[in-house]
């Protein structure tokens, strides 16, 4: 019995709160056989010494990462911005439920250099765990996942290759529990925006072997960092990669000042500020003159995008069970809407995109490495999170609407997803750049005839080669626009084909084989003139849902 009045007018258990468990308060590993799938076949030999870490790990973000993330959603970060004689200070103050989340998660840090020592020598991958630990977690909060991970890793490759030894081994100090442990921020955009990089107003000079950094960032996410990469105009006119640390070499404080916290729709937990170098000391992350600072700083863009898109199938994951948990409880006409044919419709649609687009991840951060990769994937993940995130709005009617109810956070978090890191037009400038600078369209389709199995994904892999040789034929203006449509064609077959070949793993009693095949059917087979109203009477719901939520 839940803890509340019962009033004279409430005559049955209906409306009983605790009949209502979402997502929250479960164990996000065991209640998983997606997940479960994919870390028997990623990991091998070492899932049994893995699986325990795994169940740990599913208990708490599933209870106190996702209890915490609803208060820090609630009360937020603050800026403390002078001391009590007026000086500038710019203190961020996380709340206690962010510092009480972000501590039990490096406890438990799946991405620590120690963790991935010893999953090593038990034979586990490392790359898979991390997956594993950053898709659990963004279905807690993807505003913690970006406030520990984001720049991390581009922050220390390039200090390990181009800043002072001095400077390095502040680095590596600061980032001694990995690259997910919240000390880095990528300062990139300005009032101009952030992917024009002609527009780029902050400069920097040289002095002796530091340089001074002066200008204003406009969105800096994870503001209460201790290491940012800033992008900056050197007197060249160049655009170089530096860094910047709180405090100088002499230990005073650096010219770094924040101006506000920004008031963001969602992803409360990640402060995001407007930031202001006022000649602060900073150190180039390239070789003068030789641009690749900036070259290895895009390469590691792609890794973020494809952290990026595991926010999005988070979000996605995480509406989908808490759809199904709404949909088992609600009852409407008589039986509990899981049980109305509209409804396992939207069910069996959702389960469906979800497992493609988790697979698309799983495979740009786990298996080869392709170039249009991370620019499909968010492409088709990031989005799906906002779909996902306004169907479970929808499946929970009115209350969905409401902030007590988990599904509207949300649905305000997976809105930046596709914003971060590039937004769909970038996306697709990107998938034209590799295929008109590095051929990359070559290896990507050779990987998915060694993916495909069925004769319609392969039908469409040579329907796809040829569009993209159309596509090459186009006016550059034309292709520009057609780059969209193409792009999405790309990442449909891209999907089917990863299903079909987690079909072939063995690992489920055919039920992956389902998923493929109706993932296919939707996205690339031709329905005919009645659009498949006409199609036979096939009920695979419960098949799709005993795979989905254990």
């Amino acid at each position: 019995m839940g803890r509340y009045l019962i009033e004279p007018f409430d005559h049955s258990d209906r409306y009983a709160t605790e009949r209502y468990q979402g997502a929250a308060g479960r164990n996000w590993w065991t209640c998983d056989p997606t997940l479960r799938l994919l870390m028997r076949r990623h990991l091998g030999d070492g899932f049994a010494w893995a699986e325990p870490h795994l169940e740990r790990l599913g208990a708490l973000m599933g209870g106190l990462v996702a209890e915490c993330a609803e208060e820090t959603d609630r009360n937020p970060p603050r800026l403390e911005k002078y001391d009590k004689w007026g000086r500038d200070v710019s203190r961020v103050v996380m709340p206690p439920s962010f510092q009480a989340a972000r501590a039990a998660l490096m406890e438990d840090n799946f991405t620590s250099p120690s963790f991935a020592e010893e999953a090593r020598a038990n034979g586990a991958a490392p790359s898979a765990l991390a997956a594993a630990w950053t898709y659990l977690l963004d279905q807690a909060d993807i505003g913690m996942g970006c406030a520990l991970g984001t720049g991390g890793d581009m922050v220390v490759s390039l200090a390990e290759k181009h800043a002072p030894p001095d400077v390095r081994d502040r680095v590596r100090e600061i980032f001694a529990d990995g690259y997910y442990s919240g000390e880095a921020a990528q300062m990139f955009t300005e009032r101009t925006g952030g992917s024009d990089l002609a527009a780029l107003e902050a400069w920097a000079e040289p002095d002796g072997e530091a340089w001074r950094l002066t200008g204003f960032k406009w969105f800096a996410s994870n503001a209460n960092g201790s290491a940012f990469v800033v992008l900056a105009r050197t007197p060249d006119g160049s655009v170089a990669p530096f860094l910047a640390l709180w405090e100088r070499r002499d230990g005073s404080r650096n010219g770094v000042r924040i101006r506000r916290l920004k008031d963001k729709l969602g992803t409360r937990s990640v402060a995001s500020a407007e930031v202001e170098f006022t000649g602060a000391e900073a150190f180039l992350l390239a070789g003068r003159g030789s641009g690749s600072g900036l070259g290895t700083m895009m390469k590691l863009t792609n890794a973020s995008r494809l952290g990026v898109a595991m926010m999005g199938v988070g979000v996605a994951r995480r509406a989908l069970v808490e759809s199904i948990c709404y949909a088992r409880s609600r009852e409407a006409f008589g039986r509990p809407l899981i049980d109305q044919p509209l409804m396992r419709r939207k069910l069996a649609e959702l389960i469906v995109e979800v497992e493609a687009a988790q697979a698309m991840v799983f495979d740009g951060l786990v298996g080869p490495r392709l170039r249009l990769g991370p620019a499909l994937i968010k492409l088709r993940a990031a989005r799906l999170g906002l779909t996902a995130a306004s169907d479970a709005i929808e499946v929970h009617g009115g209350n969905g609407y409401i902030e007590q109810w988990p599904v509207a956070r949300l649905l305000r978090d997976a809105q930046v997803n596709p914003v971060w890191e590039g937004g769909d037009n970038i996306l697709c400038l990107d998938v034209r750049r590799a295929m008109l600078r590095e051929e990359a369209h070559v290896p990507f389709l050779a990987r998915l005839r060694a993916l495909a199995t069925s004769d319609l994904v392969n039908a469409r892999i040579d329907d796809l080669s040829k569009a993209v040789e159309a596509w090459h034929g186009l006016d550059p203006a034309l292709a520009e626009e057609r780059l969209y449509p193409l792009a999405q064609f790309m990442a449909d077959v891209y999907a089917a084909a990863l299903l079909e070949d987690q079909a072939g793993w063995g690992l489920d009693d055919g039920r992956k084989t389902l998923v493929a095949r109706l993932y296919a059917e939707a996205h690339l087979a031709d329905r005919g003139p009645l659009r498949g109203i006409d199609a036979p009477a096939a009920d695979h719901f419960d098949a799709l849902l005993a795979g989905a939520l254990a």
